[in-house]
């Protein structure tokens, strides 16, 4: 998988990517987004932020998400183990229903781990739905751990947080070079 900053010219197949990753998650049960949330103009100002990025294989994009500094007022609520330490806030991840089940969650939180060591972070912060079990088994699996939990618009949303740390390149033995 190929990753970059999403440009102006994916904003359509962005936007065609949360809404079939709507009806997927509304066919399973899980009511997290809608036609509200993520709206196109959420997408769109990540985008001119330079903070919404994709992952493509074949030339289309099977995942996106954003990554800033900032993250919504109730975010003070939570009890970060690592309040001191340079954070970074996970938002919108969202892989296409087709590429679903294959790793690439995995894969993009592993890149995401890595790229933020290199720009200096040390801690991801995150809110995952509570009824959305997929997610939930994801982070945790990853090492993230819960720092409270809040109430959106949609239910109740955990947060998480994970101290980064560089991968093992399992061949060497050692740490990696930073790509994936």
């Amino acid at each position: 998988m190929e990753f970059s900053f999403a440009r102006t010219s994916d904003l359509d197949e962005l936007f065609a990517l949360y809404r079939a990753a709507i009806g997927h998650m509304d066919a399973r049960g899980i009511f997290q987004w809608d036609e509200i949330y993520p709206s196109r103009d959420v997408l769109r100002a990540d985008l001119l932020q330079g903070e919404l990025q994709v992952g493509c294989m074949e030339g289309r994009i099977l995942v996106a998400f954003t990554l800033s500094e900032e993250c919504d007022k109730e975010y003070a609520l939570g009890n970060w183990r690592f309040p001191n330490e340079r954070h970074c806030v996970l938002h919108r991840l969202c892989v296409h229903p087709d590429a679903q089940g294959r790793g690439v969650a995995r894969e993009t939180m592993l890149y995401i781990e890595q790229s933020l060591l290199r720009r200096g972070y040390q801690v991801l912060r995150l809110d995952a739905f509570s009824l959305n079990p997929t997610a939930l088994r994801l982070y945790e699996s990853l090492g993230y751990e819960r720092a409270g939990e809040v109430h959106f618009r949609k239910g109740l949303f955990y947060f998480y947080e994970k101290k980064l740390q560089e991968a093992l390149d399992p061949a060497s033995g050692g740490n990696t070079d930073g790509t994936l």
